[in-house]
């Protein structure tokens, strides 16, 4: 082969497209993947050398919250998508919970990249089908409960309207906010966190589900439920498939109520809420059976101050971006899921459910996209390690089989880790290294797929 790449990886054990694992080298030209197979002599730029990791097609984080604007002391986008690239993840689609359009706030500052959700209301739903085709827009987002500012859509009639308005696949927060105002009674004036799944218990979930997919029937509207916790949601949701789509987190798939309470207090704090192994165990059942479709983190920072708060007042939310990668990949060394699977959850899955171009796969033609890992590596989760801003993490002291050693965005190393375990296992560099990697301001924009200039789901 005459011509030079930019960067070659070489010996990686890949997981490729409807193929078993496979060694492979993996040629990249212009942020692109141009060539996979045995490169042999060709030259490149930088050679990357994954002998004994295995390489992954990069990691999608489809639901983050990185707080900017308005409460950048909790996170931003520096930090937040800095704490994606070190856990291995390439791309995120941003909540709307703040003041959008985020675009440019991103351009120039994001490690990874990115796109950014549209929050659907009564005040905007008229204009949803113009707005869900904003450059960089993920989707529209709606919460039907718990959510800020003026985005929460409670009702049905508003609902329907948001529904009816565009084509594009709608992610929801699915917790009945009705039962929450009238439940809210059992914690009111002061309670133990351990209250917070009683309070938002299991109906709550059930309920809005059971709305938001009678909705999604109706208008013929494809939805995408996020962060589901409950195995009687998982139950309807397996026979919706022709029109809902299914969000899990790391969170809920491996901690337990009152356990994570006990240990964590607040900290263990979330909506909709960690609940007890019986949920849990149904969660990993449905995800075994195939209803299950994307991972995603529920990246949630507050400060630890702030957490401190007492209870009901302590604020609902946890980082997750950066421990998304190990945390599941502990579950694949526990043969929970197969890596193949995980793939499908945190890369394919995403790329399917929100078509997103040139994502989702290691191919010739794809963007050069890619979380390299360490199958075998033991490490110790710690607060040290993470770049959020907020300082913390839920896992904090948690050992795992499983590490991210490499996130390459579009042909740039932006992560590279130590092979041997340390305190800080991995480092981002802003400026030229050894691969030629130029920090923050190199990642774009995740685009849809389009035809003729217009954003257009295609039918799964």
């Amino acid at each position: 082969m005459d011509d030079k790449f930019d960067l070659i990886v070489r010996k990686g054990t890949c997981v490729l497209p409807g193929r078993a694992l496979a060694a492979a080298d993996i040629g990249i030209r212009n942020g692109r993947i141009e060539a996979v197979g045995a490169l042999g002599s060709a030259k490149a730029e930088h050679t990357f050398d994954a002998m004994g990791l295995h390489v992954l097609p990069g990691v999608i984080d489809t639901q983050v919250h990185f707080r900017e604007p308005g409460l950048e002391h909790k996170e931003d986008l520096a930090t937040g998508s800095a704490a994606a690239a070190m856990g291995g993840v390439t791309a995120f689609f941003e909540m709307p919970n703040t003041s959008p359009h985020k675009l440019d706030r991103a351009k120039g500052r994001s490690w990874t990249d990115h796109a950014f959700f549209i929050g659907g209301s009564a005040g905007n739903a008229h204009r949803l089908h113009e707005l869900e085709k904003l450059p960089g827009c993920s989707g529209v987002k709606v919460f039907m409960g718990s959510s800020t500012g003026d985005l929460l859509a409670e009702d049905d009639e508003t609902l329907e309207a948001i529904l009816s308005n565009g084509i594009r696949r709608v992610a929801i927060h699915a917790e009945d906010e009705p039962r929450l105002r009238e439940r809210f009674e059992l914690v009111r004036g002061g309670a133990d966190v351990e209250m917070h799944p009683v309070w938002r218990d299991a109906e709550t979930a059930v309920l809005a589900t059971k709305r938001i997919l009678a909705l999604a029937k109706k208008t013929g509207r494809r939805v995408h439920v996020l962060h589901i916790t409950t195995g009687d949601e998982m139950e309807l949701l397996k026979d919706a498939k022709d029109y809902a789509t299914v969000e899990c987190t790391p969170q809920h798939l491996t901690l337990t109520a009152p356990d994570c309470y006990r240990e964590l207090g607040s900290l263990a704090q979330m909506n909709p809420p960690i609940r007890d192994a019986s949920h849990r165990d149904r969660l990993w059942r449905a995800l075994a059976e195939g209803v299950v479709d994307v991972i995603g983190s529920d990246h949630a920072p507050h400060t630890l101050e702030e957490k401190a708060g007492e209870y009901p007042a302590s604020p609902s939310g946890m980082p997750g971006v950066q421990t998304l990668v190990p945390i599941m990949l502990d579950h694949v060394a526990a043969g929970r899921l197969t890596l193949q699977r995980f793939v499908d959850l945190t890369s394919a899955g995403p790329q399917r459910i929100y078509n997103i171009a040139g994502k989702g796969r290691i191919a010739r033609g794809y963007d050069a996209d890619l979380t390299i890992v360490d199958l075998k590596a033991e490490r110790t989760i710690s607060n040290d390690w993470v770049a959020s801003k907020c300082g913390w993490t839920p896992f904090d002291g948690r050992k795992v089989r499983g590490w991210p050693m490499a996130t390459v965005i579009r042909g740039n190393v932006v992560m590279r880790a130590c092979r041997s375990a340390g305190p800080v296992p991995g480092r981002l560099k802003p400026g030229p290294s050894e691969f030629g990697v130029t920090g923050p301001g190199q990642a774009g924009t995740v685009r849809p797929f389009c035809t003729a200039g217009r954003a257009r789901q295609r039918s799964r």
